[in-house]
C-alpha cells in the first residue's frame, strides 16, 4: 500500500476512530442505569484500561511492517496459530459489531436533528425477537456511502477525517461551554454513586466500548511513513485527548440533569432541550453525526486492512488481500466488511452490541498483553529453566486475574482479594526478577515490562467480570463458530501458508546465491 500518512494524520484518525457512539449514547445509558454522576470515575477506569492496551498495541503496531516481510502472521509467531486465529476472528467481530453500533447511533442522532424521536426512522417488525425487531435502513445506507469513499483513497479519507475531527472538537467545546451555563451542582453531588462501587465498575466495563477503535490506527502501519515514530505519537496522543474529552462531557451532562431523568437514547440533545436550549440540541446532533461519520470511516478503513492481512495468510480467501492498482486500497476487503456491518446494523439493538463489543475487545487486548510478555522467551535461546519459570509466572498472572474477576462477580466482600492480588503481584515480581528478557523491541518498546502488560491483563479480566451472563453466552456462540471454521478451513490454510512462506524463503536464498555468483543448491527444510 502507498505510504502517505504521518503522526498528525494518525492522531486525527485515532480521534475519529474512537470518538462517537460511546460518548453520545452510552453516557446517558450508564449514568441512568448503573453509575449516576460517578460515571466520570467509570470513564477514568475504562480509560486507564484502554491506555494500558494502547501501550501494548503500539509495540506490535510498530513492528508489523518489519515482521510482515518474513512472517505474514505476527500473532502466529507469538501465540501459535490456534490462538492467533481466535484473536483474528474476534478482532473482525469487534470491527463488525463496532461499525454496526455506530451506524445505528448515527440514525438516532440524525432523527433528533430533524425533530424526530430516535426510533422514528426504524421499522418495527413485531414478528422478530425483542432487541432485533427494529430494522434500521439508514444503518445500511450510511456505511455503504462511507465504504465507497474509503475505497477511493486513503489520503483523501485522512484529509476528510482531519477536517471533520477539528470541526467536531469545536462543537465539543461549544457543548461543554453551553452546558455549564445551566450547571446545577446538586445534580452532581447529592447522590454521586447511587448504585455503589459495583455500578461504577459495571459502567466501566460497558463504557470500554467508548474507547474502542484505536487499534484501527495500528492496521495502517503499512501506509505510515515512519511507523517507529508516527504510530506511538498517533496512538498515545489521540487516546490521552479522548480521555480528557470524555470526562469533561460526562461531567457536563450530569451537572445539567439529574441522572434519574437523563435520556438513554440521545442524552445530550434532550438534556439541552430540557433546559430550554433548543439551538444547542441541534449543535449536539451535528457534532454527533460528524463524530460518528469519522468513527465509521476509521472503522471501515481499519477492518478492511486487517481483513487484507488475514487474506494474505490464507486464513480467509486470498482474493480479499488484493490491492486495487488505481486507488492503492483493499477494495475487495472493504466491500465485504462494509456488507457485514450493514447486515448486523440493520437488525441488532445497541444494548446487545455494546456488551458484545466490550467482551470481544477486552478478550483481544488481554491476548495482546499476554503476547507482549514474549520478551522473556525466544525458542532456541531461552534456557529450559527460564522457560519453565516464564510459563509458571505467566499462568499464575492470568489465573490470579481471573480469580479476582470471579470473586468480584459473585461476592460483596473483600477478603478474597488478599490472596488473588498477592499472587498476581508476586508472580509479576518473580517474572521481573527471576527470568531474563530474551529480546528487545526493534523500533519502540513498552516501558515497565512486565508490570504494564500484567496490569493490563488484570484490569481487563476485572472489567470482564462486571458484564452480564447473557453477553457471555452470545460470545460463546461466536467462539464456537470460530472453532468450527478453524478445524474445517483455518487449520489447512495455516499449513498452506507455512509452505508458501517456506517456498518464498527458498526462492530468496536461490536469488541471493545467484547474485553472489555462487552455485544454487536445494534448500531442504529442517
Amino acid at each position: 500500500m502507498k505510504k502517505t500518512l504521518n503522526w498528525w494524520d494518525l492522531i486525527w484518525f485515532g480521534f475519529g476512530a474512537v470518538f462517537g457512539a460511546g460518548i453520545f449514547v452510552l453516557t446517558g445509558l450508564e449514568a441512568n442505569r448503573d453509575a449516576g454522576p460517578a460515571i466520570i470515575i467509570s470513564f477514568l477506569v475504562s480509560g486507564v484500561s484502554a491506555m494500558l492496551c494502547v501501550f501494548c498495541y503500539t509495540e506490535f503496531a510498530c513492528e508489523i511492517p518489519v515482521q510482515l516481510v518474513n512472517e505474514p502472521y505476527l500473532e502466529g509467531v507469538e501465540l501459535g496459530d490456534f490462538l492467533a486465529f481466535i484473536a483474528a476472528g474476534n478482532i473482525l467481530f469487534e470491527y463488525i459489531v463496532g461499525g454496526a453500533s455506530v451506524a445505528r447511533t448515527w440514525t438516532s442522532y440524525f432523527a433528533t436533528f430533524l425533530n424526530h424521536h430516535p426510533d422514528d426512522f426504524r421499522l418495527h417488525v413485531p414478528a422478530l425477537a425483542e432487541n432485533f425487531n427494529r430494522l434500521d435502513p439508514l444503518a445500511v445506507a450510511i456505511p455503504i456511502l462511507i465504504g465507497i469513499f474509503s475505497a477511493r483513497s486513503t489520503k483523501g479519507s485522512s484529509r476528510f477525517n482531519s477536517v471533520a475531527a477539528v470541526v467536531n472538537v469545536g462543537v465539543i467545546v461549544l457543548i461543554i461551554a453551553a452546558g455549564l451555563t445551566h450547571a446545577n451542582t446538586e445534580n452532581f453531588t447529592s447522590n454521586f454513586a447511587p448504585y455503589g462501587p459495583r455500578g461504577v465498575f459495571t459502567a466501566s466495563a460497558v463504557l470500554f466500548f467508548s474507547y474502542i477503535g484505536f487499534d484501527a490506527v495500528a492496521t495502517m502501519a503499512e501506509e505510515t511513513k515512519n511507523p517507529g515514530k508516527d504510530i506511538p505519537i498517533g496512538l498515545l496522543g489521540s487516546m490521552s485527548f479522548i480521555i480528557c474529552v470524555y470526562c469533561a462531557l460526562s461531567v457536563t451532562l450530569c451537572l445539567m440533569q439529574s441522572y434519574a431523568v437523563i435520556d438513554i437514547s440521545a442524552p445530550f440533545s434532550l438534556a439541552f432541550q430540557a433546559v430550554g436550549m433548543n439551538w444547542a440540541k441541534y449543535l449536539v446532533a451535528v457534532g454527533a453525526v460528524i463524530g460518528m461519520s469519522t468513527n465509521l470511516l476509521a472503522n471501515i478503513i481499519g477492518q478492511a486492512r486487517y481483513f487484507t492481512h488475514i487474506g494474505r495468510t490464507h486464513m480467509a480467501p486470498p482474493w480479499l488481500a488484493a490491492i486495487n492498482e488505481k486507488t492503492g486500497t483493499p477494495v475487495n476487503a472493504t466491500v465485504v466488511m462494509t456488507l457485514a456491518n450493514c447486515i448486523v446494523g440493520l437488525f441488532t439493538d445497541l444494548s446487545i452490541l455494546s456488551n458484545l463489543l466490550s467482551i470481544a475487545t477486552l478478550f483481544i487486548f488481554t491476548l495482546v498483553a499476554v503476547s507482549l510478555i514474549r520478551r522473556y522467551y525466544v525458542a532456541g535461546e531461552t534456557s529450559n529453566a527460564d522457560r519453565n519459570k516464564f510459563i509458571g509466572f505467566l499462568v499464575m498472572i492470568v489465573l490470579s486475574s481471573i480469580a479476582t474477576s470471579i470473586y468480584w462477580a459473585v461476592s460483596n466482600g473483600w477478603v478474597g482479594y488478599i490472596p488473588t492480588v498477592s499472587i498476581w503481584f508476586l508472580s509479576t515480581l518473580g517474572l521481573k526478577l527471576m527470568v531474563k528478557q530474551a529480546r528487545q523491541p526493534k523500533l519502540w518498546g513498552v516501558p515497565l515490562v512486565p508490570w504494564l502488560p500484567s496490569a493490563t491483563i488484570a484490569m481487563n479480566m476485572f472489567l470482564l467480570g462486571s458484564l452480564d451472563a447473557a453477553s457471555f453466552i452470545r460470545f460463546g456462540i461466536w467462539a464456537a463458530i470460530l472453532l468450527v471454521y478453524y478445524f474445517l478451513v483455518g487449520l489447512h490454510a495455516s499449513h498452506d501458508s507455512a509452505k508458501e512462506v517456506s517456498r518464498g524463503r527458498e526462492e530468496a536464498a536461490k536469488l541471493e546465491n545467484l547474485e553472489a555468483g555462487q552455485p544454487v543448491t536445494a534448500v531442504i527444510p529442517a
